[in-house]
């Protein structure tokens, strides 16, 4: 009893220091993972994360005893359920989820395992002797016989998704040397900073949530806007609406400031600024003509210069 005692109290100890030691926390499960898995994981991890696995009800049992101090902790909870484990790291979150799920191993079909995904049998020539033709027509796999060997002629999904596998679905396969199952860790959830969320969460990038959160802005101040509530978002659009309305009064009123007497000018004496343009307009375009006439005359000199010359 002593024993087992002084192994659950090291074991509170170590989750406790883990807690606290890392900000970030992946719940795993950890079905069909062989133990060579779990080795080669903790070494890719090493520096960056920390496996832990251990009995739901003594993890339960333990965070409970840590929600007093960190209420935070309660989150985890739920999550606490099935074959799971827990990573912590410090590290960065999609990195080391890319570290997790990369340690995936081919396993062969097992009678009464769960398919995570569909299964397919290729067409193509199985090397079978054609003894074995009323196996292949039990499961409903079209074959013909081509060159003393069976052959089968369509592509075929034997195995549904999420269904479980039967004893001749999984004999079938291993007589055709198809794994067609895939075992490693699986993420289910991850808490952060007291906030858990779905693994599904990390493959938003940047610019989604730039274009979220601008969109979320728009509306709020579209709506401050209508209901005349001042928020941080319509600041801005309330000045400048403002600002306008002053505008309109001071030009309808005698009331002026610095700035907006050349305004009320150009409004009163519109001509006088329209006047200007054309002007300097109409200057330009007289100069052109003189700049142009210059090089004519020096075109004449040389030609007469050149005519003396031929004759002298």
């Amino acid at each position: 009893m002593g024993g087992k005692s002084t192994q659950k109290a090291a074991y509170f100890d170590k989750l406790k220091s883990l807690l606290e030691t890392y900000k970030s926390i992946f719940i795993v499960g950890v079905d069909n993972v062989s133990s060579q898995q779990m080795h080669e994981i903790r070494i890719s991890l090493r520096g960056e994360g920390v496996v832990l696995m251990g009995k739901n009800t003594m993890v339960r049992r333990a965070i409970r005893g840590f929600i007093a101090e960190n209420p935070e902790y309660e989150r985890l909870l739920p999550h606490v359920k099935g074959n799971v484990g827990f990573v912590f790291t410090n590290g960065d979150l999609k990195d080391i989820r890319e570290k997790i799920l990369a340690n995936r191993v081919a396993a062969p079909a097992r009678a009464g395992a769960v398919a995570p995904a569909d299964v397919w049998i290729p067409a193509g020539n199985t090397g079978m002797e054609p003894g074995k033709t009323s196996f292949f027509q039990a499961l409903g796999v079209p074959t013909k016989i081509a060159r003393g060997t069976i052959e089968i002629t369509t592509d075929l999904k034997l195995v549904e998704a999420n269904t479980r596998v039967g004893a001749s679905e999984a004999t079938l396969l291993n007589m055709l040397n198809i794994s067609p199952f895939t075992y490693g860790m699986g993420i289910f959830q991850i808490y952060d900073q007291g906030q858990t969320f779905d693994a599904s969460i990390l493959d938003i990038e940047e610019e989604q949530l730039l274009k979220a959160f601008s969109s979320a802005i728009t509306t709020i101040a579209s709506v401050s806007l209508a209901i005349n509530y001042p928020t941080l978002p319509s600041v801005m659009h309330s000045i400048v609406n403002n600002y306008k309305k002053v505008l309109s009064v001071a030009i309808e009123t005698d009331y002026s400031w610095e700035g907006i007497e050349e305004l009320k000018d150009r409004i009163q004496n519109p001509d006088k600024y329209a006047s200007a343009a054309p002007a300097a307009a109409a200057g330009g375009a007289a100069e052109a003509p003189k700049e142009e006439a210059k090089p004519a005359e020096e075109e004449e000199e040389e030609d007469e210069d050149m005519g003396f010359g031929l004759f002298d």
